[in-house]
């Protein structure tokens, strides 16, 4: 399976690093566009995108005009840029995966979180956090998927809001952004006696990179829809394959 990806960064290098462990063919590797300038990409069985937010929509339109179909978007902050992305993805008849993190343990510790919360709302006397952590360089504060935990809490405890909102208080979300570390996201429930913390470290990029690929092999393995997948899309298919050793 050829791939394409977008970005030569971190975790553009990790992906291509990744795939070319698992013998999948060297994928093409490509920057920045020029500016104004739409470029001739080869057609290829998926596109990932792990450039930045305010170059994914190019980046798309690019790809589809050179006849790739199925895409995986991995870069953050291009959230104004969703419509627009959709609506070109539809009218190619053609399909993408995102998440603003793509790791298979991440996409647990959102569904934890959720449930979490669900829990301490019902219990009343615990108000809920979350503190993320991120080497210096990244742009996007809070990060996206800083922004998916706070909306699995709100949805679980609707005491909260993460949106301007006069009738609720904001859920408290705060961005540090020092030295090289790729990602600590933690999430707190406090109360009045005792004080709960659930906590992801992510060691290096190499979960970021396995989930991309996950989601390239999900794409490429069937016919999808067009328009835009959650990554929960593929991980509910991950949970679904009975595990080597289940019948050991």
């Amino acid at each position: 399976m050829q791939l394409l990806i977008f970005g030569p960064g971190r975790l553009g290098a990790a992906i291509a690093d990744a795939a070319t462990a698992d013998g999948w063919p060297a994928p093409v590797v490509v920057g920045r566009p020029g500016i104004g300038r739409p470029r001739a990409l080869p057609p290829v069985d998926v596109a990932i995108d792990a450039s930045v937010g305010r170059a994914v929509a190019g980046n798309v339109a690019d790809a589809l005009a050179s006849g790739s179909r199925a895409f995986v978007l991995a870069a953050t902050g291009w959230d104004d840029e969703l419509p627009a992305v959709r609506a070109m993805l539809l009218a190619h008849g053609a399909a993408a995966v995102v998440a603003p993190n793509l790791s298979l343990g991440a996409a647990l510790f959102q569904r934890l979180v959720g449930v979490a919360a669900g829990w301490y709302a019902a219990a009343g006397a615990f108000e809920p956090s979350i503190v993320e952590w991120h080497r210096r360089g990244k742009a996007d504060r809070p990060s996206g998927t800083a922004r998916a935990l706070a909306r699995r809490v709100s949805a679980a405890d609707p005491r909260w809001s993460t949106e301007p909102d006069a009738d609720r208080p904001a859920l408290e979300i705060v961005g540090v952004r020092a030295g090289n570390a790729p990602g600590t996201h933690l999430v707190t429930f406090d109360g009045a006696g005792e004080v709960v913390e659930l906590r992801l470290t992510a060691r290096d990029r190499s979960a970021y990179a396995d989930g991309a690929l996950a989601a390239a092999r999900w794409l490429a393995s069937e016919h999808r829809d067009p328009g835009l997948h959650p990554f929960d899309d593929v991980v509910d298919d991950l949970l679904a394959v009975p595990s080597a050793t289940a019948h050991a």
